[in-house]
């Protein structure tokens, strides 16, 4: 009997971590579903796969626009180094400085 006394003034603690765990649960639910993630099952698959015509139409074009860009980006490379090679190269200063010689004296 007095073991039950003792279970008894438990039982508001034992109830305070129960809500205080599902309310972990739906506040992480609610945060998985504010930010776009899908929810997971009991073994870790997804409720429902976000795969959309739509979301597969972007996924495509932001392919694409990442490959535009960085063929931009090596092309623009590929010319900061020959801009890079043609003025730290010997005869390019020589040919200014002889340049400034010819130019009227201020």
């Amino acid at each position: 009997m007095d073991k039950l006394w003792m279970l008894h003034d438990f039982i508001p603690l034992i109830g305070a971590i129960s809500v205080m765990g599902i309310a972990g649960w739906v506040f992480t639910t609610w945060l998985r579903v504010k930010n776009g993630y899908p929810l997971e099952g009991g073994w870790g698959e997804a409720v429902y796969p976000k795969t959309s015509d739509e979301t597969k139409e972007r996924v495509k074009l932001l392919s694409s626009e990442n490959a535009q860009l960085r063929a931009e980006l090596g092309s623009i490379k590929d010319r900061l180094a020959t801009v890079e090679r043609i003025v730290t190269d010997r005869s390019y200063s020589l040919d200014h400085e002889i340049e400034k010689l010819r130019s009227p004296a201020n």
